[in-house]
């Protein structure tokens, strides 16, 4: 193999490391950004998570973080709570460590 074209491999493989960074970096804490509904039902509690860690809950304001493993940290006044979380695109899902869980429609 020549040098150049060692480098140019080299170059493909920085390039192709770069991106899994970047990419991995939006994660859940883009994709949770926005308004998030309940239910379908349009008086259902609206939560929305902005991208400094804030969350409103109806009209309780509280802060967000994550954890590892996949893991969301809910804080208002009145309580903490963790959850796994899961999103798929407009889908959201809490899960609490007892099974119960919270799913959730992302508001368009």
């Amino acid at each position: 193999m020549s040098r150049s074209s060692s480098r140019l491999h080299l170059r493909l493989l920085i390039s192709a490391v770069l991106w899994s960074v970047l990419v991995a970096c939006g994660g859940p804490s883009r994709e949770i950004v926005g308004k998030w509904q309940t239910s379908s039902d349009p008086n259902s509690v609206v939560w929305e998570f902005a991208d400094n860690g804030l969350v409103t809950i109806g009209s309780t304001r509280g802060r967000y973080s994550f954890g590892d493993s996949g893991r969301i940290k809910i804080e208002t006044p009145f309580e903490k709570s963790v959850y796994q979380l899961t999103i798929s695109r407009d889908h959201m899902t809490f899960r609490e460590s007892t099974g119960s869980k919270l799913e959730f429609t992302r508001i368009k």
